[in-house]
């Protein structure tokens, strides 16, 4: 969770809202992202769809499931990157802080829990909670007071 926080303090330095992940297999990282919506002017340039992408290149094989693979997050995923953690069919999930008004593993929504859906993820929450909640709490507070 560690090299996800230090990605999402990379993010928040650019000015975007601080958030990190990693994308793990077999204990080495496959996959990095942060945020970069407002730098890349993409909406769908989030921190774990970022670094999904990237483990899906680096893990090619004779499929294209991340399914032995762990992702660490350090704000709860939306249902965009929900839905994208059940696509890749990543094993577990490593959440920070829970977001209580658009988080999608548990929250809000529990797509990646879902068991109408073709896969369910293992979900941990609460993981470095205090540094990963405070991340988020400072860039909107520095937000609102600007």
């Amino acid at each position: 969770m560690n090299e996800a926080i230090e990605l999402a303090i990379k993010a928040k330095n650019r000015g975007e809202v601080p958030v990190g992940a990693i994308v793990v297999k077999d204990g080495i990282i496959v996959g990095r992202g942060y945020n970069q919506t407002q730098t890349t002017n993409d909406p769908t340039a989030h921190a774990e769809m970022l670094a999904i992408k990237e483990a899906s290149e680096n893990v090619r094989g004779s499929t294209w499931k991340l399914n032995e693979c762990s992702l660490y997050v350090t704000l709860e995923p939306c249902t965009m990157c929900a839905g994208a953690i059940v696509l890749s069919r990543i094993s577990n999930l490593y959440i920070g802080a829970t977001d209580e008004k658009t988080g999608a593993c548990g929250s809000v929504y529990n797509i990646v829990g879902d068991g109408k859906l073709n896969h369910t993820v293992n979900v941990e929450t609460h993981i470095v909670e205090k540094k990963c909640s405070k991340l988020i709490k400072d860039f909107f507070l520095e937000l609102r007071n600007k």
